[in-house]
């Protein structure tokens, strides 16, 4: 099993280059896991040795590895239609699916609630057709001078040219500069950056204040603000305060702007709601009335519960009707070659009928709560200067001696040697630098989990015995 698992590294290692790595760390500093097959929360790799997915596989998977029911649903689609184009054509999984997102959209009182679907093959390119859609509108509509987009600092929305110029992480924007659209980076409402004393809801109404600077200086020139809900994943897991999306919300409605929210990794019930804009207050000119609805809703990777690429843009009839003309080039051209795929759209079927099955939410708030108790005494660990949670995430960021203004130096490499620790006793835990998280699939078990918290804090000791 070992010599097949070394032989099928050399193979690879010939012939892939792969994501989000520097490939020269191959095959000595960064391990590479010939990985064999999935059970549950669980990879096999080819030499037998399991690992504990931590991280969902890039935040995909929800209800673990090789679900028998999404896998089910697949093989019978791809038995009756493989795939169609979509342009002048339909097909059972893409209506029916569609209705059913838009029927558990978030809503909000006194708004015209999302209508349409728009599909797409990733999260990158859901957020490229969002923002497409948000400056043609306008276009259409006679103002083509609304040509600039508001994004959060730290925020990450995805790597294609369009994507990556709303992203604000220089690790993947900086090289790419010179070919990215400008954009204006307001405050991100980040709990972690609080001064002291101050709380997540007096940083979020900070943000917001800024927020409302730019768009006050920047009148007419706005065609959206794009942000992630609750928490900024690839960012680090920094999580704000859920006042900043009502605030947000009510200072795009003042300013004409259209809301983009990005839930890509946000949505399908990582934090603690199905969709995270769920989480806002309600307007407090709407009695009983909570969360935000967004102008545009992107959705990815959960949506399909992990099994295959699918991207899916929730808008308003608004939007739709704003292209509605007898011109071609009102209409929105977009396109791509697998837009709703059927096999994606019966994968995301099934994983919506998971959820109501099986009561996924409500399981999921008890996980939550376990997760809280044993991440706890890790907070407390004199190296992590802060300890978050957000429903199914959890993050540990590493500091030296705990102190917010003293990181760790990069040529420690402490996020690498707690990754290579924890592999080495059957964890997946792919940090964000020296961020450590959880963001495992549904389905994890206690034990399980108590093995993702022994092995999280031994991974913290060792990274940080030499780095301290």
């Amino acid at each position: 099993m070992i010599a097949d698992a070394d032989a099928w590294r050399s193979r690879d290692l010939a012939v892939l280059w792969h994501p989000c790595t520097q490939m020269r760390e191959h095959p000595d500093t960064l391990p590479l896991l010939p990985i064999a097959r999935g059970e549950g929360p669980w990879l096999v790799g080819r030499d037998g040795r399991r690992y504990l997915d931590a991280i969902s596989s890039w935040w995909t998977n929800l209800f673990g590895h090789a679900e028998p029911r999404i896998a089910a649903a697949i093989a019978r689609q791809a038995s009756t239609l493989e795939h169609v184009i979509l342009a002048g054509c339909s097909h059972a999984p893409a209506v029916e699916l569609a209705e059913r997102l838009l029927a558990m959209a978030p809503r909000e009182a006194g708004r015209a609630p999302l209508a349409k679907v728009f599909y797409a093959d990733n999260g990158s390119a859901g957020v490229e057709v969002a923002l497409k859609m948000a400056f043609h509108w306008f276009r259409n509509r006679g103002a083509p001078g609304r040509t600039k987009f508001i994004a959060l600092e730290n925020g990450y929305h995805g790597e294609t040219l369009g994507a990556l110029a709303v992203g604000d992480i220089p690790l993947y924007r900086r090289i790419y500069a010179p070919l990215l659209a400008e954009a204006l980076f307001a405050p991100s409402p980040d709990a972690y950056l609080c001064e002291p004393g101050e709380t997540p809801v007096k940083r979020a109404q900070r943000a917001a204040d800024a927020l409302r600077d730019i768009l006050e200086r920047h009148a007419g020139e706005v065609c959206a603000l794009i942000l992630e809900p609750r928490v900024q994943c690839a960012g680090g897991m920094r999580m704000h305060d859920p006042v900043y999306l009502r605030l947000a919300r009510e200072l795009c409605d003042a300013h004409g702007v259209f809301l983009i929210a990005d839930e890509i990794a946000a949505g399908f019930g990582r934090t603690g709601t199905l969709f995270a804009c769920e989480q806002a207050p309600g307007d407090a000119r709407v009695a009983g009335s909570s969360g935000v609805q967004p102008d545009l809703l992107c959705l990815s990777k959960g949506l399909t519960g992990g099994a295959l690429p699918l991207a899916a843009v929730l808008a308003t009839q608004s939007i739709y009707d704003g292209f509605l003309d007898d011109s071609r080039e009102r209409a929105f051209l977009h396109s791509h070659s697998y837009t709703g795929n059927p096999l994606a759209c019966a994968a995301a079927l099934a994983a919506l009928d998971i959820f109501a099955s099986d009561n996924i939410i409500e399981r999921n708030r008890a996980t939550a709560a376990r997760m809280a108790a044993l991440a706890q005494p890790l907070g407390a660990h004199p190296h992590v200067a802060d300890a978050r949670q957000a429903g199914m995430i959890v993050a540990f960021e590493l500091t030296r001696n705990g102190d917010k203004r003293t990181p760790f130096d990069t040529s420690h490499r402490v996020g690498l040697r707690a990754y290579r620790h924890a592999l080495s006793r059957g964890v997946l835990l792919r940090p964000l630098g020296d961020i450590l998280y959880w963001m495992p699939p549904y389905c994890i078990d206690d034990d399980a989990l108590q093995l993702l918290a022994d092995v999280t804090r031994s991974a913290i000791d060792e990274a940080t015995a030499e780095a301290g």
